[in-house]
């Protein structure tokens, strides 16, 4: 990236990096901390590159002018402390002013992105006044194990093994299953073939035959075998959009049907609005989703509100996509992920450290 000239104030920067961390710490070098970031986009790999190259970040950046300094204070307005008769009580000190003022329990989690139903779980369970009065980097720590044992009371779900994915357009619901098909073919070392079905709408492949032949995983286009050709092996279905409409959705219902696919995983974007959210988990759900995944992990600062489509328990949490690469970039422990941002502080080193980390908490809850 060419040098910028000197910032100028009120002009717009455009970087492009590779994660999002690079591009905070280049703004902040190149910008100072004045600079406010206007829009983020992702910038796909071209050619060849793009089946294992991890698209790139477009930040756009604003120079916003300095604030103004404040005023200063004639001296003849600072007031001077009369000197203490010999005797007289000593003036108590003024209280000292922290950086953070006391929050409660329930709003620093309201503020770490926590909807009302799973602050309604916490607060109904037995502990939670306990929990109230407690420290809030401890109190914190058993809310965070306490929804996850709400969430995991289903059980663990068996393995998959013969599943379609689905999604509306434009979740990444086949980026899904490329990071689902290479964590299958690399780390487990499993063996099988996709099948991809397009019947009523167009239901584009975009890399996934490429990367299914990078893979040595064969794909077949619908009609085609849809059981496991090997003992012990998968076969995983690429299905067209699903919508938002379920009375749209007749034709995907009937395949599943008709085919028999007991296990469906649903593909949700968690950076969509809670509304569109609900709208297309409602769908999910009505075509008999059993699994969850969420993508754009990335673009979404507070993971919070990801809890109330797990505390509902109908769904098994598969894995969260926390990059837009077709490898990598998951996590497949969900749980201890969304604890690890949401509701679990780092336990401090002794006592002393207590008031630091209540601190770091708040600052966190704060930021936007």
């Amino acid at each position: 990236m060419t040098e910028l000239a000197q910032p100028t104030p009120g002009t717009c920067y455009k970087f492009v990096v590779r994660a999002a961390d690079e591009a905070a710490t280049l703004i902040r070098e190149r910008l100072g901390p004045n600079a406010r970031v206007l829009s983020v986009r992702t910038v796909p790999a071209t050619g060849l590159s793009r089946i294992w190259a991890a698209p790139r970040l477009e930040v756009i950046a604003r120079l916003d002018p300095p604030p103004a300094p404040p005023e200063e204070v004639p001296p003849a307005a600072l007031a001077v402390a009369p000197a203490r008769e010999p005797g007289a009580a000593s003036p108590r000190p003024s209280p000292r002013v922290g950086s953070f003022h006391p929050k409660s329990l329930a709003t620093l989690l309201r503020r770490s992105g926590l909807s009302e139903l799973a602050l309604g779980r916490l607060q109904s369970a037995p502990d939670w006044e306990e929990w109230r009065t407690a420290p809030l980097h401890r109190a914190l720590v058993e809310a965070g194990r306490h929804l996850r044992q709400e969430a995991e009371r289903g059980g663990e779900p068996a393995p998959l093994g013969r599943a379609a994915f689905l999604g509306a357009p434009g979740v990444g619901r086949t980026t899904a299953l490329c990071k689902w098909l290479g964590t299958e073919v690399f780390r487990r070392g499993r063996l099988g073939h996709v099948v991809t079905v397009e019947f009523d709408r167009p239901n584009s492949a975009g890399p996934l035959p490429v990367f299914c032949e990078a893979l040595g995983v064969p794909v077949a286009h619908f009609p085609a075998a849809t059981q496991p050709a090997v003992a012990g092996g998968f076969v995983y279905f690429d299905l067209p959009g699903l919508s938002i409409h379920q009375a749209e959705n007749a034709a995907l219902a009937e395949f599943l049907d008709r085919e028999r696919i007991e296990q469906r995983v649903l593909v949700l974007n968690a950076a969509y609005d809670h509304a569109a959210l609900r709208s297309a988990y409602a769908a999910g759900r009505a075509l008999g989703a059993t699994h969850l995944v969420f993508t754009h992990l990335d673009e979404v600062p507070q993971w919070g509100r990801l809890w109330d489509y797990l505390i509902d328990g109908a769904l098994a949490p598969l894995f969260l996509a926390t990059g837009p690469s077709l490898t990598g970039d998951c996590e497949e422990d969900v749980f201890a992920a969304l604890v690890r941002r949401t509701l679990a502080p780092a336990e401090p080193a002794d006592a002393a450290d207590a008031d630091e980390a209540d601190n770091e908490a708040l600052a966190a809850s704060d930021y936007r």
